[in-house]
């Protein structure tokens, strides 16, 4: 579930092990390379913290963020189903 705070959208995922959640991670770049919207997160083994802030918006969140948040969660349905 993605949390509105601090100006930002943020959500962790977890997932079996450092190779998924890095697969998670570059499909994740392909879609906001796509949007150009880029997020700032962090990656730790199997863990992986997303937040979404519209930089030229003053690092607030925006229609930007909420587009690209949908996005990833329809790309983890995906993933989730194979």
């Amino acid at each position: 579930m993605w949390v509105n705070e601090k100006n930002r959208l943020a959500r962790t995922f977890v997932f079996a092990d450092f190779v998924e959640a890095f697969g998670f991670m570059t499909q994740v770049a392909l879609l906001a390379e796509k949007c150009d919207h880029h997020p700032t997160w962090t990656n730790t083994y199997n863990r992986v913290t997303i937040e979404l802030s519209t930089h030229d918006a003053g690092n607030t969140v925006t229609e930007k963020d909420h587009t690209l948040a949908k996005q990833i969660d329809q790309l983890l349905l995906r993933i989730s189903k194979h």
